[in-house]
């Protein structure tokens, strides 16, 4: 009782000091000044479909400075929470293949992920237990025991936003290793599917530029874009049939 109380009383000291606020502070300033500079342009199919051959020829030229670079971006783009995961890995496998592009983002994403977790939970690393008692704490330390197979499922579905997940886990007080292995795990095929969805554009912006056109939803209705997006189909229902062989197994 004793060594719960020195904890519960260093954490609320912990939580008390104004520094614990400054990296979600820094987050936050970083996410408004992209915006403000107009950086969410480039982070769209339109800058892609415009600037593919150039895109092409500097991946070309500098082989190892090109992906990194993107590992960078890709990873301050998740840092700063802007919602253009999705996109960017559709870059990735564009410029360097579904399986290389696919790599780059998994490290780069889960990279990213686990700064902007970090700023959250030193502001608000077990928000839900110190604020709210009842069955929403009971909760709290539910998700915590089992944190690794919650944000696993939830990371498999890409149903809750990316940049949701990054910060959620902050209010469980979620370990760093459970996060990171969870995340890393869990983004794996649908960030392999996007990526192939990426590397099948290439056909699509060529047809659209000699057609002298741009770029239109309907382009993307190709046999490799149709299989990436049933590969995301059969992802969002992997927590189901984890759900229903967990039911299984208890009775």
């Amino acid at each position: 009782m004793r060594e719960m109380s020195v904890q519960t009383h260093d954490s609320r000291m912990k939580q008390s000091q104004p520094w614990c606020y400054v990296p979600l502070l820094v987050v936050a300033v970083g996410l408004c000044v992209g915006y403000l500079a107009g950086w969410q342009r480039y982070l769209s199919l339109t800058f892609l479909a415009e600037s593919h051959e150039s895109l092409e020829s500097f991946v070309a030229v500098h082989p190892v400075a090109a992906p990194l670079g993107f590992a960078l971006a890709y990873t301050l783009s998740v840092a700063f929470s802007f919602p253009a995961a999705s996109v960017l890995t559709v870059f990735a496998g564009f410029l360097f293949g579904w399986i290389g592009g696919g790599l780059l983002v998994s490290v780069a994403a889960t990279a990213g992920a686990t700064i902007v977790f970090l700023a959250a939970r030193t502001a608000l690393g077990g928000f839900l237990k110190r604020r709210v008692g009842g069955r929403a704490a009971r909760l709290a330390c539910g998700f915590e025991e089992n944190a690794f197979s919650y944000l696993l499922m939830l990371r498999l579905a890409p149903i809750v936003p990316f940049w949701v997940l990054n910060i959620a886990p902050a209010l469980f007080d979620v370990r760093l290793k459970t996060y990171v292995a969870a995340t890393l795990l869990g983004i794996l095929p649908a960030t392999f599917a996007y990526a192939y969805l990426g590397e099948g554009l290439e056909s699509v912006l060529l047809a659209a530029s000699e057609a002298g056109r741009s770029l239109t939803p309907s382009d993307l209705v190709t046999p490799q874009i149709t299989l990436a997006f049933a590969a995301l189909a059969v992802v969002a229902a992997v927590p189901l049939v984890v759900r229903k062989a967990g039911l299984l197994k208890r009775n």
